[in-house]
């Protein structure tokens, strides 16, 4: 396939791919209609978190890679995949007076937008990571890695994972995180500490239904206009919360199971969130065999399928928690992987749909980016 770094334009959208068995690059232009494919980059390795960052003029990509040789790393891109940082270097490691040695990086996450050399990424065994040199070396946050609840923490299905990372624009010191099976965990100072937020969401496989933490939280997300409005996918259960976390409430209205693991929030509408349910713990595919993703505009009120472009039988998909995402245009283009290795997307936030690619590995994660200038190939 040609590497796509040598075609790009200004304004392309590139869909960022990863699968158990590499990562792959689809290209196209502001329309959004011809796609082409480049890859597989990091043969045969897992890669489940990718992340574009173009803050400060660049345009970065961040790829999590499992290799079974030298195990989990972070390896950047600053022209869409020609070429990659060196893949033996471990930078994300546990402190050795831990006792934890790391195994899988779950999500990569750019810092916010006026500090544009931190970057955070999320692990298992769950923990926290930061980097104040645009991802060259990274640090453990101490205040999560020390909490009190750790020893109780247990993994899920997937492992003992940190798997979502949510910052406050407005507030430097506050930000959220998702750990599977922790639950949702809030600072208010910075990472210093650290309190659960999960009140009033359902730990269904537990004897008490509403602890205090150990809830299999799947995914959470917000829009930056409205930060203290968080929406979660958990474990079975839709929530909502109007307060950073502090109180959450259910928004299963209308969609044939509250199973899941994909939420995604609309780049331009604070009330606007897809989903992909699925029909249960037992059966991780999409219910009736049928693909589709629901999408609320009234932040939970209601739900809609969007089914246009998708097959309506003999469909056993499943999309997993990282594997549906946006671009940033206008109309916002919708994008998810599936395990059996589709790729579809949505020009139209999701009105129409069509198949980009089959036949890819499993896919397990799915980012988006907009090339600029700087990317544009000499």
């Amino acid at each position: 396939m040609p590497n796509s770094a040598t075609t790009t334009a200004n304004g392309d959208v590139c869909v960022l791919i990863g699968t158990m068995k590499g990562a792959f690059f689809a290209w196209s232009d502001e329309k959004r209609e011809n796609w082409r494919l480049d890859g597989p980059h990091f043969r045969g390795q897992s890669v489940y978190s990718l992340a574009f960052d173009n803050r400060g003029g660049r345009n970065r990509t961040f790829a999590a890679t499992q290799s079974m040789h030298w195990g989990g790393t972070v390896r950047t891109s600053d022209d869409f995949g020609r070429t990659w940082s060196d893949g033996e270097r471990q930078s994300v490691r546990f402190p050795a007076e831990s006792g934890l040695a790391l195994t899988q990086i779950w999500q990569i996450r750019p810092g916010r937008a006026d500090e544009p050399e931190i970057m955070y990424c999320g692990v298992e065994p769950a923990a926290l990571f930061e980097s104040h040199d645009r991802g060259e070396s990274w640090s453990i946050v101490e205040g999560l890695l020390n909490h009190e609840h750790r020893t109780q923490w247990q993994p899920g299905g997937g492992g003992l994972c940190l798997h979502t990372i949510l910052l406050d624009p407005q507030n430097r010191e506050r930000m959220a995180i998702a750990i599977s099976t922790g639950g949702v965990y809030r600072t208010e100072d910075g990472g210093k500490t650290w309190r659960a937020r999960n009140v009033g969401v359902r730990a269904q496989f537990l004897p008490d239904k509403y602890p205090e933490f150990g809830q299999c939280v799947h995914k959470i997300v917000h829009h930056p206009s409205r930060p203290e409005r968080l929406f979660l996918q958990n474990h079975w259960g839709l929530y909502r919360s109007d307060d950073w976390g502090d109180n959450w409430q259910d928004i299963a209205n209308g969609v044939p199971s509250d199973f899941g693991f994909a939420m995604l929030m609309h780049p331009h509408d604070p009330d606007a969130v897809f989903i992909v349910p699925l029909e249960s713990d037992e059966f991780r595919c999409t219910p009736e065999a049928k693909l589709r993703v629901y999408r609320t505009r009234d932040a939970g009120g209601n739900w809609e399928p969007l089914t246009d472009g998708l097959p309506q039988a003999d469909a056993y998909e499943a999309v997993l928690r990282d594997a549906l995402t946006t671009d940033s245009m206008n109309p916002a283009g919708i994008y998810f992987g599936t395990r059996s290795g589709k790729l579809f997307g949505s020009g139209d936030e999701g009105s129409t749909w069509r198949e980009i690619a089959d036949g890819l590995p499993p896919v397990v994660c799915v980012k988006t980016a907009v090339t600029s200038a700087a990317s544009e190939a000499e």
